[in-house]
């Protein structure tokens, strides 16, 4: 999906203090219908943002222009249930550029990679302090090194290593899709395709 190069995030973050958030809030079933990855933000957690006359919900943190960023602090085990891809389209489009929790499903995390989104792990215990830090002071910022493989808290210092597979690092720091990198690399394929002949 993005073409933009991940190397050094640095921005103020929206905590969405929910624990098991599937993929079903984050964006509902009946807005599957369409096939391009734009304009799914605005139907990101659409039913906590919105009543079922599609006014805006004032005490939702989407809905509170105090709350702004690229970094979305979400509870543990964010993004289970079924597996689709239009739940990073959603957050991705809306302007997120990483997710942090303690805990992500496999899928979602396998799909935010495969999309340009950093999804970035660390213990329990500093989210629940994280999260209890932005919702007091919205201007909080955090600092994402992907190089370093270090999530900051620029208040405090705290840090923290997370991992990503490797390939996908890479991908993300050049701004690459998979197709992407295997157009890069297909002189080494094609060479060792040639070899295998003979």
């Amino acid at each position: 999906m993005s073409k933009e190069k991940f190397q050094i995030l640095e921005s103020t973050c929206v905590p969405l203090p929910y624990e098991n958030v599937d993929t079903d809030q984050i964006i509902p079933a009946r807005f599957l219908n369409a096939t391009s990855k734009e304009g799914f933000g605005a139907k990101l957690f659409y039913d906590w943002r919105y009543d079922k006359k599609g006014i805006k919900k004032t005490d939702f943190i989407l809905n509170n222009p105090s709350y702004k960023g690229k970094i979305l602090i979400a509870g543990k085990n964010f993004g289970s249930g079924s597996s689709r891809e239009h739940a990073v389209w959603a957050i991705f489009d809306y302007g997120f550029r990483a997710v942090v929790s303690s805990f992500f499903a496999d899928i979602f995390r396998n799909n935010a990679l495969n999309n340009g989104l950093l999804p970035v792990v660390i213990p329990d215990e500093a989210l629940r302090k994280l999260l209890d830090l932005t919702l007091k002071k919205p201007d909080t910022k955090a600092r994402i090194d992907l190089e370093q493989q270090k999530f900051s808290i620029l208040p405090s210092g705290e840090s923290f290593k997370f991992d990503i597979n490797p390939y996908k690092k890479e991908c993300l720091m050049k701004g690459l899709d998979d197709i992407d990198y295997l157009l890069g690399i297909r002189d080494l394929i094609t060479t060792f395709e040639m070899n295998k002949r003979f």
